[in-house]
């Protein structure tokens, strides 16, 4: 049975026990009082044979009434689940841009409209951000793949080819293809936020991080600086190294051609802690700021013709892995040039709020 008849059925029984309960008072208390041997006077079975029949007619007038009323109010009451199964039978059908838009007081009906209106928005947000990310990730791993193919023609077409500047040039492409799917199957993981955790210092991996980047630093001619206070965190002993590698690589490559900086500090805070990163570059307006977490988004200086260029998906990674861990990503352009970037996670012993 559906809910409507359920409830039809229940507010008719209802009416139908409730009527009976009192017309059944009424038939006691008046038989009660009249004598049964009083040839002149209506005795019980007068009375009886009177009320039983128009009884039963009440009985049945308010079994109709009953079920009448009842499907009508059931209705009525069951409408907006109507409207959210319509929108989630829309919904499963791809569509997901029709809203439920319930209005009338605030209630556990409406609350609940506005809840799977909230979700179908989000879903749609997801879904486009995936369809996005999906044609994004098509066309960069398409890329390396037409150039090697146009490569080995090039090569195929011309007898006097340099084998060596051939290999040389491939395994540039090839590596640049390994590590792109490399980076989408990091972002996946971070994604899926199924990994074990443990307790992790920021501080440290960011010694590592800024200790294993300070040959590309010294290359570029740019001055690395790295300190700070321990700055524990429970998560990933896998993502969060990249997390803080992805970072400083960002702070390193997207800087002053010469004579820039990049500070790597940490911070320990009673509820979080804190990992900063900070470089010089170029002015950023706020706009482009906003867009550098997305996925294959480049900022300046991002030309591909850059040995370490990337795909434009460092940031997307951190702001995936900080989502995974219960973070928050905080980007702030400097007003000389360059960022700063702050990311906050919660810490694993937060201390108790003074009384």
């Amino acid at each position: 049975m559906s809910a409507r008849l359920k409830l039809t059925l229940s507010y008719a029984v209802i009416v139908v026990v409730s009527g009976g309960l009192l017309l059944a008072a009424v038939g006691l208390f008046l038989l009660r009082y009249v004598p049964d041997t009083v040839d002149f006077f209506p005795n019980r079975g007068d009375l009886s044979r009177a009320f039983v029949p128009v009884a039963s007619m009440v009985m049945l007038v308010l079994l109709a009434f009953g079920l009448g009323a009842g499907w009508l109010l059931a209705g009525r009451m069951l409408a907006p689940l109507d409207r959210i199964g319509d929108a989630a039978r829309l919904a499963a059908q791809g569509s997901l841009s029709h809203r439920v838009s319930l209005a009338g007081p605030r209630d556990e009906f409406r609350d609940l409209a506005d809840v799977f209106d909230s979700m179908l928005e989000q879903l749609e947000a997801h879904v486009a951000e995936q369809q996005r990310f999906a044609a994004n990730a098509s066309h960069e791993l398409r890329t390396p793949l037409a150039i090697s193919q146009t490569l080995l023609e090039v090569a195929e077409a011309d007898p006097d080819r340099d084998v060596d500047a051939l290999i040389a040039r491939l395994r540039e492409v090839n590596t640049r293809a390994i590590e792109l799917t490399e980076a989408l199957l990091l972002l996946s993981r971070a994604d899926r936020r199924t990994f074990p955790r443990e307790i992790v210092d920021l501080s440290l991996l960011a010694e590592g991080a800024v200790e294993a980047l300070l040959p590309l630093a010294d290359r570029r001619g740019v001055a690395v600086e790295v300190g700070g206070a321990p700055a524990p965190v429970l998560g990933s002993a896998a993502l969060l190294p990249q997390l803080v590698t992805n970072l400083v690589l960002n702070a390193i490559v997207h800087n002053l051609p010469a004579g820039g900086a990049v500070a790597v500090r940490t911070h320990s805070m009673p509820q979080a802690v804190a990992l900063v990163v900070e470089n010089t570059g170029e002015v950023l307006p706020a706009p482009l700021v906003a867009t550098l977490v997305e996925p294959f988004q480049r900022g300046a200086e991002r030309t591909r013709g850059d040995d370490h260029a990337g795909a434009g998906l460092g940031l997307a990674i951190v702001d995936r892995i900080t989502q995974a861990h219960g973070g928050t990503l905080v980007l702030t352009p400097r007003p000389d040039g360059g960022l700063i970037v702050t990311v906050w996670l919660p810490h694993p012993y937060p201390a108790a709020p003074p009384a």
